[in-house]
């Protein structure tokens, strides 16, 4: 049987919790797909960077106390229920996501993702970019902070942390950062996570792994061809991206 390779194009931005659980919930269902079930499929994955707060709303280098900045944005009622639906998923997958720390402005963790995909790949962004999730959610580090990702950097095997601070000092990819948020934004995305299959189809929302095997199995099913679409009706909360 052939092997078909599915480009999986992940936005993201790590001051947001679904982002995290949607990262675990899809990595584990990638892993699921390949070691238990073997599907004939191979994954390529690519995250791009998205900006939910632009320096309108937090200026460049200032930092905020989290629960403080989600009340005064979005109100003590929706806080309350996205931080009781995270805390619920963090207890049951054992996971210690929390809203401690600082909120700052996500582009220098950014630009670093896209140094180590440029580097080598989903084998270098991924293993940073899980690190930069732990780091932020479940460890309350500020990832604004040079010498924070820098040893992030350094821990994920991306590179040393004397090349992440030069890297980080410096101003490479900030350009290009932006220019990725913003075309997102002008093909009407607002929020993420969004997981774009194959340039295809798109799912949004921090989805569980249940939903992206059910995807992963209609894709080996319909093998190596990409068209017509694998799809039945509507991915869940799907829209057509091309």
């Amino acid at each position: 049987m052939s092997t078909r390779l599915v480009k999986l194009t992940v936005l993201t931005d790590f001051t947001c919790a679904n982002c995290c659980v949607g990262q675990h919930e899809l990595l584990n269902a990638v892993t699921y797909c390949q070691d238990t079930l073997r599907l004939p499929l191979q994954f390529e994955i690519e995250h791009l960077p998205f900006r939910l707060i632009n320096s309108t709303i937090l200026p460049d280098d200032s930092k905020v106390d989290k629960t403080d900045f989600f009340l005064t944005h979005i109100g003590k009622e929706k806080f309350s229920k996205m931080s009781d639906a995270v805390s619920k998923w963090a207890e049951e997958k054992g996971i210690p996501i929390s809203f401690r720390g600082v909120m700052s402005q996500t582009i220098r963790a950014h630009r670093l993702c896209q140094k180590a995909y440029k580097i080598g790949g989903q084998a270098k962004q991924i293993p940073l970019m899980c690190a930069v999730f732990k780091a932020y959610m479940e460890e309350g580090r500020d990832i604004a902070d040079i010498n924070v990702l820098a040893e992030l950097a350094e821990s994920s095997g991306t590179m040393s942390k004397d090349d992440a601070i030069k890297f980080l000092e410096s101003d490479e990819l900030e350009k290009e950062v932006d220019a990725m948020t913003n075309e997102a934004r002008s093909k009407g995305i607002t929020g993420v996570p969004m997981t774009i299959i194959d340039g295809k189809w798109a799912v949004s929302g921090g989805q569980s792994s249940d939903v992206f095997i059910q995807i992963f199995k209609k894709l080996a099913v319909a093998g190596v061809h990409s068209a017509p679409s694998p799809f039945s009706g509507p991915v869940t909360d799907a829209v057509l991206v091309a």
